[in-house]
């Protein structure tokens, strides 16, 4: 029998941040923030989709670096990461489609086939998918490589359904937002925890590209007109605070426990 390796073992703690509500919401204003500030740093600051993806390639890797050289959850490096690889997921499903002309019913089965592909290996591999146990290199690089694809899969599945399927941003959200809801019933039902949270951590994306696009667009678009750098600012805002609470809370609990 396969044993799972825990911290004892490895010296490490668990990587990843327990499910809450606070994650599903940090997970969702990252992706809206992954969609609107990739299109504010290359349209509105002038930066140009190329220097926008360099630029974001490089700090992903830095955060990636940090993320990885940690042998405990740190909140702020985590979503930090979380936040850049929203980005970067963003912009290679735009290179596909706009810089390329990849269609987006071809993106979406190309990045589902190789989301499939990593759980695929990762499971052969360690013999779980759980989050929870991420106490190993191996496990976190799995678990990296799965976040990237979902959220481009996440970007080209959600500019599928609200622009070639026709379904707009309002709609787009409301849809996402419903099966996101099924999964949640699923779960509480007695769905596998596992299959459900990846469902549901894939759906958050296009849900969240859908809400972006709605609040930034004009109206005459059918959005409500915010603009890209007012939604950034205050998704970003909340993510922060929301980030410094779990960050002030851990530090306290080290505290506690080094007095004890």
């Amino acid at each position: 029998m396969h044993k799972l390796p825990t911290s004892s073992s490895t010296g490490w703690l668990n990587k990843v941040p327990e499910v809450a509500l606070s994650f599903w919401i940090i997970k969702i204003m990252s992706t809206t923030v992954g969609e609107t500030g990739a299109d504010y740093l290359a349209v509105n600051a002038g930066l140009g989709q190329g220097m926008t993806r360099a630029m974001m390639a490089a700090l992903l890797a830095a955060a990636l670096f940090a993320q990885l050289r940690t042998r405990r959850y740190t909140p702020w490096i985590y979503w930090l990461t979380v936040v850049l690889v929203s980005v970067v997921g963003t912009q290679i499903t735009d290179l596909l489609t706009d810089g390329l002309g990849v269609s987006l019913y071809v993106s979406t089965l190309a990045f589902a086939v190789a989301l499939a592909a990593i759980f695929f290996v990762w499971y052969r591999v360690e013999r779980t998918l759980s989050i929870h146990d991420i106490v190993t290199r191996s496990r976190e690089l799995f678990y990296w490589a799965a976040i990237l694809c979902t959220f481009a899969l996440g970007t080209a599945a959600g500019d599928l359904a609200t622009e070639a399927l026709g379904l707009g941003f309002t709609w787009g959200a409301v849809a996402f937002g419903a099966l996101i809801g099924i999964t949640y019933a699923a779960w509480r039902m007695g769905g596998n925890a596992v299959l459900t949270f990846w469902i549901a951590y894939i759906l958050t994306r296009p849900f969240g590209a859908a809400l972006g696009d709605l609040l930034t667009q004009a109206k005459t678009y059918g959005g409500l007109g915010m603009g890209a750098m007012w939604t950034s600012a205050l998704f970003l805002s909340v993510i922060v605070l929301l980030v410094a609470v779990a960050q002030i809370g851990m530090n306290a609990s080290r505290s506690t426990q080094l007095s004890e």
